[in-house]
């Protein structure tokens, strides 16, 4: 768990440092909106966007009882972030897997795209694909409901 934090942690950090160098420099409003700045990215890159994950053999398992997608993500993606934001709420009707917090994940992912861990990889009806257009995961997920 906490490797999905670094990231969001290093965000505020670097804001913190970056504010106070402009708050010293007497411009609090510039540091204040930059503090938020981080804020927000912190948040952004959060596993707090994402559903609760899902272990990939549980997801899988699931998956193939009733039908529903899997996510395949790890934290800082952009491209992970892009998808997550463009579902909306329709991301809790997805499994997503944590591949930085499941090895079996990983194993996953690097075994549908050729050693590499590249995210997101989408299972569709038990079919992977690799960093899908986010409208054809939504018609997927449309047409599955």
């Amino acid at each position: 768990m906490t490797r999905s934090w670094k990231l969001p942690g290093l965000f505020v950090v670097c804001g913190s440092v970056v504010a106070a160098g402009a708050a010293l420099g007497g411009s609090p409003a510039v540091a204040a909106a930059e503090l938020v700045a981080f804020v927000l990215l912190a948040g952004l890159h959060s596993p707090l966007v994402f559903p609760r994950p899902t272990g990939a053999l549980e997801a899988q398992r699931r998956s193939a009882a009733d039908g529903r997608i899997v996510v395949y993500w790890r934290p800082g993606c952009r491209y992970c972030l892009r998808l997550r934001l463009r579902l909306g709420r329709s991301a809790r009707r997805l499994y997503w897997v944590d591949i930085w917090r499941d090895p079996d994940g990983a194993a996953a992912v690097r075994a549908v795209n050729g050693g590499d861990e590249t995210v997101p990889t989408v299972v569709v009806a038990g079919r992977p694909h690799t960093n899908p257009d986010p409208v054809w995961v939504c018609r997927q997920l449309a047409s599955s409901a």
